[in-house]
């Protein structure tokens, strides 16, 4: 039997490659001799670069770049095993766990690290660069990233702007020409997975704005100055992104992405899947198992779990979802691929101990599932022997 193990990380508890190797030991007490074949997955957000340099044996590196608020943090990025990609998540340089709560302010906070990242995977002569997007502490429209680049964002006196989403305000004249020359020489793909346009009601301010720290009247503000950059691309590039789906993820990065680099943008559970070439892992499969700390009702909308699951159910592969939680309305999930969904916890537990507990219940519920498996398989067997 071979079964297919593409989980996504728990957060704050395990890896996603942390969460295979449990099933995996869950699975082979009961059966040993089944074909296990593990892919750690991830959905573009936080634990992507683990994942995919685990999925194909690729490396971690680690450098110095600007953090969102303009001091010095340490960032990884992941060389992927073919040694021609190079993944990043924005977050590591520009993520609002790198600010305090207490200083946390899309007016001042800048995507600088994220482009002195994208300039270190340039120096390792990548030809393709995966960069996810989430979880960002700036709404500056790419515009620190685009500065550490090479872009110039000049005011009206010929200087450069300030760094933030305050600083676009200022933005008279762009300049692209002096845009590091490499990136026309690489593809990037960026994962994301909101469709929020660039400014509005649902755009990059209006959306996220709060959680970042804005007040009422910074996001009224920062919305005007991402509309007043929009339409400075619209002048001096002649492209129209404004409102573009994807264009306001990140704050706004997602916009620059796509008009300064001209970056294809992709769901991010679908870029991880494409990178990993689940498909042809689970072409033959005789099953799926796949999971992620929470199934709830944002699971449909591009979580790892059904991703995964779309992908099986192309080829008629049953899929099962293993979560640390499940609220009361996840049965939506079995709309979209997936069959049959366990919670790993086993009784009623603190979230430190079932955080802390993660691996052995992930085991566990593996266990259990690879029990009934080799009982239906006892059953069918004997069924079969009764008719011949």
């Amino acid at each position: 039997m071979k079964i297919v193990i593409a989980p996504d990380s728990f957060k704050e508890s395990l890896t996603a490659l942390e969460v295979a190797n449990a099933i995996e030991e869950g699975l082979k007490e009961v059966l040993p001799n089944s074909h296990l074949v593990k892919i750690p997955m991830a959905d573009g957000g936080e634990g992507t670069v683990q994942s995919l340099v685990d999925a194909t044996g690729g490396t971690i590196e680690t450098t110095t770049v600007t953090g969102p608020l303009g001091n010095t943090v340490q960032a990884s990025y992941g060389l992927l095993g073919d040694g021609k990609t190079v993944v990043i998540e924005m977050a590591a340089a520009s993520g609002i766990h790198l600010v305090p709560f207490d200083r946390r302010n899309p007016m001042h906070t800048t995507t600088w690290g994220t482009g002195e990242l994208i300039k270190v995977a340039l120096d390792k002569g990548v030809e393709k660069m995966i960069i996810g997007i989430g979880g960002s502490a700036t709404n500056d429209g790419g515009a620190g990233m685009l500065q550490a680049l090479g872009t110039n964002l000049l005011d009206e006196k010929g200087n450069q702007i300030p760094l933030g989403g305050m600083g676009l305000e200022k933005l008279a004249k762009i300049d692209a020409f002096s845009l590091d020359p490499r990136l026309q020489e690489v593809k990037i793909v960026v994962a994301c997975d909101v469709n929020n346009p660039l400014t509005g009601p649902k755009g990059a301010s209006a959306i996220f704005g709060p959680q970042k720290g804005a007040t009422p009247e910074q996001i009224l503000q920062l919305d005007y100055n991402l509309a007043h950059y929009a339409a400075i691309i619209r002048r001096d590039l002649g492209k129209d992104i404004e409102h573009l789906p994807g264009a306001g993820a990140a704050g706004g990065l997602g916009a620059g992405l796509l008009a300064f680099l001209s970056a294809e943008l992709k769901r991010g559970g679908d870029l991880v899947i494409e990178a990993t070439n689940l498909e042809d892992a689970v072409r033959d499969a005789d099953l799926v198992i796949t999971g992620e700390g929470g199934i709830n009702h944002q699971t449909i909308h591009g979580k790892t779990p059904t991703c995964v699951a779309l992908t099986a159910k192309k080829h008629g592969v049953p899929v099962i979802a293993i979560a640390g939680s499940l609220t009361n309305d996840y049965r939506n999930v079995h709309e979209h691929g997936i069959d049959a969904v366990f919670s790993i916890v086993p009784g009623v537990v603190s979230l430190e101990e079932a955080l802390e507990n993660g691996y052995e219940n992930v085991k566990n519920t593996a266990r259990n599932l690879g029990a009934v498996i080799k009982l239906l398989s006892i059953r069918k067997a004997s069924s079969q022997c009764k008719t011949d």
